[in-house]
């Protein structure tokens, strides 16, 4: 058996029907000829099941010389020798699961569908806008944390930002930047968990990500005053034809109620009681009625009654505050002019309207089992959050109470302290 050179390799004629030459080297390193003239390395071993597999190297080019694909064959017959399979592991690497077909199991799952209506948007939207453009051609069991920083870091800079057509003239707009990177690494880490209880994936990668800062938004609304603010800037954005009177309802009705944003936007005409006053939200359509099982119920005060009384009317599974037919309102885009119109602070999310009823009603006393209750959450330690920060805000109270009659107590300035002078003393 000859060496394969490249200069033998060019030397021999086209075969008249499929003929291998082997290496007298290298055991199992062959050259494949067809009658066409085409030329194909290849590498033939034995399994340690006694299986005989023949993979191919490539074909014999500019790309591919014999010396390169000498390389490659001592490399498989190192991994033979060491026990692998290296054609199985290749035909396994093609059968594996994809992140793309992961994707898709995961959003058939009742893991998915069991959740509110709102939050299966939002999940979804991360999953096709940021996810799968990035990671969906990945192999699950492949995927490394640092693929992950990478797909962080990829959000952060815009990669998969765009403008989407979402039905009828509709058009939202997709952006990168910090918090949709965290969102989606966290969104992905999720996924891995259910795909890891599954038995479809061995490990998460994004598990053990340390990108995002997690804590409590303590930014809320304190005073009438900002209230005021709030809702004659929703009045004045509505009169300007700025904001969509649908979407300042919706907003007045967070504030208000202390509802979720996914469950005002979601508020459907079949959960509305008018007659009672108050909405009852069904297990899937709240954040915590998967694991409770239980509805939310929302206590309506006049005013929201009245939000609600005013808005067009629909069937019963229409959404109550849609500008567009068939589709939730959207209301990232209207919170900052509304808060900028009011001269709010900037950091006050539109979940701040939900924790100021919240706080509100904490300072008030309320208690930990009323706040849960109206609140609709889930665990005791949510709750305490507003129970602390009520706290907090007392102490603060209780020391500008105090600073008028502290400032009683200290001399006034520019003038020289008299100390009296015990008897005797001179």
């Amino acid at each position: 058996m000859p060496k394969l050179t490249k200069s033998y390799v060019e030397r021999l004629p086209a075969a008249e029907r499929e003929t291998f030459v082997w290496d007298d080297e290298i055991k199992g390193f062959g050259l494949k000829l067809f009658p066409s003239g085409a030329r194909s390395f290849v590498f033939q071993y034995r399994t340690p099941e006694g299986k005989v597999r023949r993979l191919t190297i490539g074909k014999f080019s500019d790309a591919l010389t014999a010396d390169q694909a000498r390389r490659q064959a001592k490399g498989y017959a190192l991994e033979v020798h060491g026990g692998r399979d290296p054609q199985g592991e290749k035909q396994e690497r093609r059968r594996a699961l994809t992140l793309g077909k992961l994707f898709d199991e995961y959003l058939d799952s009742e893991a998915f569908l069991g959740k509110a209506e709102s939050t299966r948007a939002v999940d979804r939207g991360r999953i096709e806008r940021h996810l799968r453009p990035l990671v969906a051609t990945e192999y699950v069991d492949r995927l490394t944390a640092e693929a992950v920083k990478r797909m962080h870091r990829q959000i952060i800079e815009g990669k998969t930002a765009a403008r989407i057509k979402t039905g009828y003239r509709g058009l939202a707009r997709v952006s990168g930047g910090k918090g949709t990177a965290d969102k989606s690494v966290l969104m992905l880490s999720a996924i891995y968990k259910w795909a890891q209880d599954q038995g479809l994936a061995k490990s998460n990668p994004a598990g053990n990500m340390k990108c995002w800062k997690t804590g409590t938004r303590d930014t809320i609304l304190e005073t009438p005053e900002q209230y005021r603010q709030l809702f004659t800037a929703l009045q004045d954005l509505e009169n300007e034809k700025r904001i969509r009177p649908a979407a300042a309802d919706a907003i007045r009705f967070i504030a208000l109620t202390g509802a979720r944003r996914g469950e005002a936007v979601g508020l459907r005409w079949r959960y509305v009681d008018l007659k009672n006053g108050q909405v009852v939200l069904p297990p899937h359509a709240h954040k915590t009625g998967k694991k409770t099982g239980k509805p939310r119920i929302i206590g309506l005060p006049t005013e929201a009654q009245a939000i609600i009384a005013r808005q067009a009317d629909g069937d019963p599974d229409d959404y109550v505050f849609s500008p567009n037919k068939g589709a939730p309102i959207a209301l990232n885009k209207d919170w900052p002019k509304v808060r900028e119109q009011a001269k709010l602070p900037s950091d006050l999310g539109l979940h701040g309207l939900r924790h100021s009823i919240g706080t509100a009603l904490a300072m008030s006393g309320a208690s930990a089992v009323e706040l849960m209750e109206l609140l609709g959450h889930r665990q005791i330690s949510t709750t305490m959050r507003y129970v602390h920060f009520a706290e907090r805000a007392r102490s603060t109270l209780a020391e500008r109470a105090a600073a008028v009659a502290l400032a009683g107590m200290k001399p006034e300035e520019g003038k020289a302290e008299v100390i009296p002078l015990k008897k005797g003393a001179l």
